[in-house]
């Protein structure tokens, strides 16, 4: 099988090949990554020089000339596309780029799976196109059913990109099937989202900026246990449906960030509370049992466990975000916290 794998140099996409080199070795995957601030070559780079079935390309999505022409030389059994703009406070600052790489880039990579004998594609997207859910209810949970109802530019674009790939389906019967999934969490994590944020400002002992009063709850996945979702999902899931991810690990973003400073043994004299972001979501929380009941997926990993393996990641691999915390990505810093 040879896989096209978009945005395969960013966090999820690059855990995916690591996980799908070590499981399938027989299996051909071209990574597709536009190299943008969040993706970096260096994270795959050990696995392009290990696997002589992986092979990368350095493009942009939305560019359909160079879209047209890596699918008319490689014949691919499956696109998979993790290829998006997704930090929210940076669909904020400028939506348009949002638009283009989630909306129009997904729409040519579908146009080109059209043209080369309706190849299967997978959609990844995520559970903020569901909006949020009230602090007061834990017994409320996003399901595939759930009505999109969302609330930034980002979520926005994703949810447009889904509905796109859903009406490829009905009308074109493209071969389609969506992933939407919790907060992620693991190696290869771009510092500016908030746990390796939190665990890179901790080390260096600079304050740790925490929206509002922190009590916003996010459900978060262990990077490989999504993997294994896309993987089932790809391999066993039904044409045409919606598959929620979720890990079953509800946290308030204030108790993530008092774990990471018990486990670093730094003090929570660090925390500053910042500026609420704009719409900040108040709750995330997925119910997986679609997955579970239909493909026989569960999360494995606790967020104990994965915290703990995710901390010794980054302090093991100080060399790959050390060399990210300077130039574009503190000038963004500094626009979204110093002045609040």
């Amino acid at each position: 099988m040879k896989i096209l794998v978009t945005g395969g140099a960013g966090f999820i996409g690059s855990n995916f090949c690591y996980y799908m080199a070590k499981k399938y070795h027989k299996y051909k995957l071209v990574v597709l990554d536009k190299l943008t601030y969040a993706g970096n070559l260096s994270t795959i780079d050990p696995l392009l020089k290990a696997n002589k079935n992986i092979s990368f390309v350095k493009a942009d999505i939305a560019d359909k000339k160079a879209i047209d022409a890596l699918f008319t030389s490689e014949k691919f059994d499956l696109v998979i596309n993790f290829a998006a703009e997704s930090h929210v406070d940076r669909s904020i600052e400028n939506p348009q780029v949002f638009l283009v790489t989630n909306i129009i880039g997904t729409q040519v990579l579908m146009d080109a799976c059209r043209a080369n004998g309706n190849i299967r594609f997978h959609q990844v997207s995520t559970d903020e196109v569901y909006g949020d859910l009230p602090l007061d209810r834990p017994d409320l949970f996003f399901t595939e059913n759930t009505p999109i109802h969302t609330s930034s530019p980002y979520s926005s674009s994703k949810a447009g990109a889904d509905l796109l790939v859903q009406a490829y389906n009905r009308t074109f019967n493209l071969p389609i099937t969506i992933s939407r999934c919790s907060n992620n969490y693991g190696p290869y994590h771009f510092p500016e989202k908030l746990i390796p944020l939190m665990i890179s400002r901790a080390l260096a002992d600079q304050s740790l900026p925490v929206y509002g009063d922190g009590k916003n709850v996010r459900d978060w996945l262990y990077v490989d246990d999504h993997c294994s979702a896309i993987d089932a999902i790809c391999h066993k899931g039904k044409i045409g449906e919606v598959y929620n991810v979720g890990g079953h690990n509800e946290l308030q973003n204030i108790d993530i960030v008092k774990i990471i400073l018990a486990e670093l043994n730094k003090p929570e004299t660090l925390i500053t509370f910042v500026t609420d972001r704009k719409g900040h979501d108040l709750r995330y929380a997925i119910d997986p049992t679609k997955i579970h009941s239909e493909l026989g997926w569960l999360p494995e990993t606790k967020f104990r466990d994965g915290i703990k393996r995710t901390i010794k990641w980054y302090l093991d691999n100080k060399p790959w975000w050390q060399s990210i915390l300077s130039g574009e990505y503190q000038s963004y810093y500094d626009r979204m916290y110093k002045s609040k």
